[in-house]
């Protein structure tokens, strides 16, 4: 019933245009009443995207069951559950795509469905990167690069009519996230500064004043403070 809905409502969308149909025109066109029509889709910009909280359920679900060792891997293979949602109907997602651009109502819809991939995204990432203030910073930042790589490499097969292969544009995006993201995060140097004490000027005296961030390993801060009394 709600991809009968869905189809009626589209049809009308595309004949009439998405601010001249109403609910009646959809559910009398489906040949139901509209009590069904409120059970499937709350309103009517719903029943334009009526496969994104099946494809949320999907993606929060594999997020959930996906192993801890590449997190930002396991979010950009959480994007392509979202692509291959699209692909799955390229009629239907290239007439969406057209529909959604000539209404902007719609086009905020889009924009509101497309935040709550990406809280999904962070929320995954922030799990794994902790809740402090890096890892809070991080999980967004990635996230939302995830969304954006996605979306570009889609918007690409969108334009084009639903041609050819839409993960080749989408990979290659994601490729960049993971080249850029996809590292560990390396530890700000340790920067030694030598401050002149009472000494003579033979290097007498000197204190070496180590400034390091917190959590940089201790072989590291030694390492410095052995090359910077080398220097002396």
């Amino acid at each position: 019933m709600r991809e009968v809905l869905a189809q009626a409502a589209f049809r009308l969308f595309l004949e009439r245009g998405f601010e001249r149909t109403t609910v009646d025109d959809i559910v009398a066109l489906a040949g139901v009443g509209r009590r069904s029509f409120f059970r499937y889709f709350p309103s009517k910009e719903d029943a334009v995207f009526p496969d994104h909280e099946r494809c949320l359920a999907e993606t929060t679900e594999f997020l959930a069951a996906v192993d801890d060792s590449d997190p930002v891997g396991a979010v950009c293979d959480a994007a392509r559950i979202v692509l291959r949602m699209y692909a799955a109907n390229p009629e239907f997602s290239v007439q969406r795509y057209r529909l959604t651009r000539e209404v902007p109502g719609l086009r905020t819809y889009e924009l509101s469905v497309v935040r709550r991939y990406e809280q999904t995204l962070a929320g995954h990432l922030r799990g794994r990167f902790g809740e402090g203030r890096d890892g809070e910073l991080r999980a967004e930042v990635i996230a939302a690069s995830v969304v954006a790589a996605h979306n570009n490499g889609l918007r690409l097969w969108l334009r084009s009519g639903g041609a050819g292969d839409p993960e080749a544009a989408v990979d290659h995006a994601l490729a960049l996230v993971r080249e850029v993201w996809g590292r560990p995060a390396v530890p700000a140097p340790v920067t030694p500064f030598p401050v002149s004490g009472d000494g003579d000027g033979d290097g007498k005296g000197e204190v070496i004043v180590m400034v390091a961030r917190k959590g940089t390993p201790m072989w590291r801060v030694v390492q410095q403070i052995e090359a910077a009394v080398g220097e002396n």
